[in-house]
């Protein structure tokens, strides 16, 4: 049995966690680590060197997987670098640097995702995380109040094709995978945890329209509230990736982004994401 360490990052979430192997981990562990997961929200396993099997099979002892594996790289299959302007794929990684909540574009938001860093820039290319438990409950009365009763429409089309200019999919390598959804999934901007009960807002980029308010005061809103969360660096981190580092986040109370780098450079990262219940984590209009 494997005795791992639990060091809590110095913000209101996260924790690093070592002395510990994942393609080793015996039934009991598995469920103080899951335990552990719904707690600190993001673990971070240092040095794992996981292969792409291994973190599939890690990813679906937290639950069925939306998908199971997708690189997120500028790197094509043969080597050579994207280009770092007109290429649909560079444009949703550079739609990735701004927060965001998985798969709330979708009908079902995703649970939560497993990523492991392959190939790292020099300088920057970090991944972030926010708090979205944290600064609901700092909210003051009034605010609280009001997006209590707000749900927002999330729209991957608006938010990646509309804004970044994709190519049409007969002429793109990117799958577009969530683009066509339609209706657009509809949420509340305040939900309760399934598990924890927890109070958290769901927020981020994909946010498109808020019933019963004009486009530019439903933008407002969510930009003011993003920036809240967001701004307070207690509630933020941001991961410095090494070759080999594997994390686990829990989707359905943290937002999270990629860092800027030289998109000459190369970045190769495998993400795994584990699907949502198809019940809590369904849009209200899918129900």
């Amino acid at each position: 049995m494997q005795v791992f360490k639990v060091d809590k990052l110095d913000r209101s979430f996260g924790a690093r966690v070592t002395d510990i192997t994942l393609t080793n981990i015996e039934e009991n562990e598995m469920q103080q680590l899951y335990e552990l997961w719904l707690e600190y929200a993001l673990l971070i396993f240092p040095a794992q060197n996981l292969s792409n099997e291994e973190q599939v099979r890690f990813a679906k002892r937290f639950g069925d997987l939306e998908f199971e594996l997708s690189p997120i790289s500028n790197v094509r299959t043969d080597g050579t670098l994207r280009d770092p302007f007109d290429d649909d794929i560079v444009k949703s990684l550079k739609g990735n640097m701004e927060w965001h909540h998985d798969s709330t574009y979708m009908p079902i938001q995703a649970k939560g995702a497993v990523f492991t860093a392959h190939v790292v820039p020099k300088k920057g290319g970090e991944t972030g995380w926010a708090d979205c438990r944290a600064s609901y409950a700092a909210l003051d009365q009034d605010i609280k109040d009001k997006i209590d009763a707000l749900s927002a429409y999330h729209s991957y089309e608006f938010s990646q094709k509309d804004r970044y200019g994709h190519k049409p999919a007969e002429e793109s390598e990117f799958n577009s995978y969530g683009f066509d959804i339609d209706p657009k999934p509809l949420r509340p901007l305040v939900k309760t945890h399934p598990e924890t009960g927890t109070k958290c807002l769901t927020i981020g980029r994909h946010i498109h329209r808020i019933p019963g308010m004009t486009d530019i005061e439903a933008q407002k809103l969510a930009k003011d509230l993003e920036e809240f969360t967001t701004k307070n660096k207690f509630w933020t981190y941001h991961h410095s990736w090494e070759v080999g580092d594997a994390v686990i986040w829990d989707n359905r109370c943290l937002m999270h982004q990629a860092s800027p780098w030289d998109l000459t450079e190369p970045r190769t990262m495998y993400h795994s994401r584990i699907e949502g219940n198809a019940i809590t984590e369904a849009a209200s209009n899918y129900l």
